[in-house]
């Protein structure tokens, strides 16, 4: 997973880089291309250390690491890349671009942002039923929250899996039982959320929700 945000931060970090460089032609001050790359990835490690904080963080710690590598990258090739260091004026080609390249950035990071699951598997294993089936929520580091459900012996014997955790309106888990687990335990699943927007609904792709133990939210 890190090295894939570090490609999303490499492919933006260069089409960031290509933006300031084709702007700078105006004035001739190409050098701002890879200064400006690197200040805007610095940006992000203070987003990361001081705004997001812990695991969460470490995304945008990598995807800094890409434009960080794109500025340097940029500083060694800015010799071969500058044909004419006096300022030159955009030709439609440049001006295509300037504009083209905004709408593409802005539509790689709303991509990556919407294709984002927002919730994680903590642990999944089996141990012996319930009398009450319920779940139970707890919050974990930087405010994220943990969802442990408890079954009965009506799960005997099953396995458990996250069908889908709904991204947009009031948070909706779907959980979705096979067979193939031990004949004397239940399955046991922790998941964890970056956030709870709403009322919770924890349920079974058969309908059936299941109850939180005591309040909703800890």
């Amino acid at each position: 997973m890190a090295y894939i945000i570090m490609l999303v931060g490499l492919f933006l970090g260069v089409l960031f880089f290509s933006f300031v460089f084709i702007a700078s032609k105006r004035s001739g001050k190409y050098y701002l291309a890879p200064v400006v790359t690197f200040l805007f990835s610095g940006l992000i490690v203070a987003y990361s250390l001081f705004l997001v904080g812990g695991f969460e963080g470490m995304g945008y710690l990598f995807l800094a690491g890409g434009f960080f590598i794109v500025s340097v990258f940029g500083t060694l090739l800015l010799p071969l890349l500058i044909r004419n260091k006096e300022s030159q004026h955009l030709n439609k080609k440049d001006k295509i671009s300037l504009v083209l390249l905004p709408v593409l950035f802005f539509a790689i990071i709303g991509l990556s942002i919407f294709s984002q699951e927002g919730y994680w598997i903590i642990e999944q294993a089996s141990a012996a039923p319930v009398e009450t089936e319920r779940y139970r929520i707890s919050t974990i580091s930087e405010g994220s929250k943990a969802i442990t459900l408890l079954l009965g012996e009506k799960y005997l014997g099953k396995k458990i899996e996250v069908e889908s955790v709904s991204k947009w309106g009031s948070t909706e888990i779907i959980l979705k039982f096979v067979d193939g687990g031990e004949d004397d335990k239940v399955p046991i699943v922790q998941i964890g959320l970056n956030e709870i927007n709403g009322s919770l609904k924890v349920q079974t792709t058969d309908g059936e929700i299941f109850k939180p133990i005591g309040n909703p939210i800890d």
